[in-house]
C-alpha cells in the first residue's frame, strides 16, 4: 500500500467539539437542521449544506454544491478549520464507553485505534484497497460533486488492514503522548481521542511498514471511496503534466499529486467492532402470519419465545449465532435456525446470513428480489437495537422484523479477497468516524 503524510485542515483543540459531527449519511437533512440549530460552527453547514436552505430543499440542486464550498471557505477564513504547517500522520481513537447504555454496551471500555492517512488513488483503481459492496451511481455521483466542488475530502473513509505489531507498537508509543482532542460526542456517547503524529522517523516508519502490506479493505464509506478515486483520475487526466500509469519504486511520494491521494482512517482488522444489520418488511406477501409460520418451517427449526423471559435478550431474542435468525412477528418472539442442507459452508456468499434469510425467507416466501429497489423492505442498524425492531412493527408501519448475527470481519476479508460481492445492507459498523477532525484538501 502507498501511503502518504498530509497537511491537515482541523479546528482548534478548544473548538473541536462545536464543529465536529456525524457522518453525513447517518441522518437526513432535518436531523442534520436540528442537530446543527444554533451551532454556526458545524460541520453539517458544509457537508449537509441543504440546512442553509428553506426545509425541503434538494440536497442535490446545484445551490447546495456551492453553498458547501462558500462555507469551506468560511470556516477557514473565520479560523474554525485551520491547515497544519507540515504533512503529518494522525491517530484516531474510538471508544466504546463500559457501561453505557447502548445497543452494544460492554462492561468495559474498548477502543479501536485507527491511522489518518492519504490512501493512494490507484491503490483502489488497481484493486488492492479492496471492495465488498456495490455502489449506486446516483450516491457516487453526489459525493464526486462535493469533493469536486470543495477540491478537497471533507470526511475520511473508514479502511480495515491486516494487523500488525510493529504498527501497534507505533501506535502505543503515540498514545502515550497528550492527545490533541479527548471528548464524548453525543448523542450517541462514544469517545474519540486524536493524536497528531509530526515526528519525521515515525512518519517514515509509518509510510515504509505500509508498504509491506498487500491490500487494505474498505469498511465504510465505498461510495466516498469510489467518488475521491474518480476525482482523483479526473485530475490526472486533466493535469498538462501525466504521470506514468504505475509508480516506480523509486519514486518520491513527493513527486505525486495530492489530487492523487483521499483521506482514510486505517484500523487493524482485528480491532474492529460489526454489529447487526437487521430488515423489516411492511406485508407477508398475501399469506397469514399462521401460513408464513408455516412456510419457514419448511427451511427452519421455529421456536416461539414469547412469554419466556429467560430466553429473551434486549428487548427482545438476539440471534444465538450464526445461521439463528430472530424474527418479530404479530407481538411475537421467534427463532429460526436453518436446517442442514439448506446453505453451503463452502462458499463465501452462500455461508452468510444475509444471502440465507435473503434467499429462504425474502425471496422465496415473501417475493422481494432486490434488496435495493424493493419498496416494501427497509433496514434497521444494530445500534438502535430489537426495540427499534418492534417499535417499527407494533406501530402497523411494518408487518414483521428479522433480526441477524453479524458478520465477521474475516468473512468481509474472505469475499473481498475472492472479488466477489456482498449482498445489500450486510455490514454496519460501529462507531462511525466522526466528521471534522480533520479535512484533506488535494492541493
Amino acid at each position: 500500500m502507498k501511503i502518504k503524510p498530509f497537511r491537515g485542515i482541523r479546528p482548534p483543540k478548544e473548538l473541536v467539539e462545536k464543529v465536529s459531527s456525524r457522518p453525513y449519511d447517518v441522518l437526513n437533512s432535518e436531523e442534520a437542521r436540528a442537530e446543527a440549530a444554533g451551532n454556526e460552527m458545524s460541520l453539517y453547514h458544509i457537508i449537509k449544506p441543504e440546512i442553509n436552505f428553506e426545509p425541503g430543499t434538494d440536497e442535490h440542486d446545484p445551490r447546495v454544491y456551492l453553498e458547501a464550498k462558500q462555507q469551506f471557505q468560511r470556516f477557514k477564513l473565520k479560523g474554525w478549520l485551520v491547515q497544519d504547517q507540515e504533512e503529518k500522520y494522525y491517530v484516531y481513537a474510538q471508544t466504546i464507553l463500559g457501561g453505557q447504555p447502548s445497543a452494544i454496551s460492554r462492561q468495559q471500555d474498548k477502543t479501536q485505534y485507527g491511522l489518518v492517512v492519504g490512501a493512494w488513488v490507484d491503490d483502489y483503481l488497481e484493486g488492492r484497497i479492496k471492495k465488498h459492496e456495490l455502489t449506486r451511481r446516483d450516491k457516487e455521483e453526489d459525493r464526486m460533486k462535493h469533493v469536486r466542488t470543495l477540491n478537497a475530502n471533507m470526511e475520511p473513509v473508514f479502511f480495515a488492514y491486516p494487523h500488525r505489531d510493529d504498527l501497534d507498537a507505533i501506535v502505543a508509543e503515540v498514545t502515550k503522548g497528550e492527545p490533541e482532542y479527548d471528548f464524548v460526542a453525543a448523542p450517541e456517547g462514544f469517545r474519540h481521542t486524536f493524536w497528531v503524529i509530526d515526528d519525521k522517523a515515525t512518519i517514515e516508519k509509518i509510510t515504509k511498514i505500509f508498504a509491506e502490506i498487500p491490500a487494505m479493505y474498505i469498511a465504510d464509506g465505498h461510495h466516498r471511496s469510489a467518488a475521491a478515486a474518480r476525482v482523483g483520475s479526473e485530475l490526472k487526466m486533466s493535469t498538462a503534466k501525466l504521470l506514468n500509469d504505475e509508480m516506480s519504486a523509486t519514486k518520491s511520494l513527493n513527486d505525486v499529486p495530492e489530487y492523487e491521494f483521499f483521506m482514510a482512517v486505517c484500523f487493524p482488522d482485528n480491532q474492529l467492532n460489526i454489529i447487526d444489520y437487521n430488515r423489516v418488511v411492511k406485508d407477508l406477501n398475501g399469506l397469514t402470519e399462521e401460513e408464513f409460520i408455516k412456510a419457514l418451517e419448511e427451511d427452519f427449526i421455529v421456536k416461539c419465545y414469547n412469554g419466556d423471559a429467560s430466553l429473551n435478550g434486549e428487548n427482545g431474542v438476539k440471534p444465538k449465532g450464526l445461521h439463528n435468525f430472530s424474527l418479530y412477528l404479530g407481538g411475537k418472539w421467534y427463532s429460526l435456525t436453518a436446517k442442514e442442507g439448506r446453505y453451503n459452508d463452502a462458499d463465501p456468499i452462500g455461508v452468510l446470513d444475509v444471502t440465507i434469510s435473503s434467499n429462504l425467507i425474502l425471496d422465496k416466501i415473501l417475493g422481494i428480489k432486490d434488496l435495493r429497489s424493493d419498496k416494501r423492505i427497509d433496514f434497521v442498524g444494530g445500534i438502535r437495537g430489537l426495540g427499534e425492531l418492534e417499535r417499527r412493527v407494533d406501530s402497523g408501519e411494518m408487518k414483521m422484523a428479522l433480526a441477524l448475527y453479524p458478520v465477521t470481519m474475516q468473512q468481509i476479508i474472505d469475499i473481498a479477497d475472492s472479488g466477489n460481492i456482498m449482498p445489500p445492507k450486510t455490514t454496519w459498523f460501529e462507531p462511525k468516524l466522526r466528521s471534522g477532525l480533520v479535512v484533506h484538501e488535494l492541493d
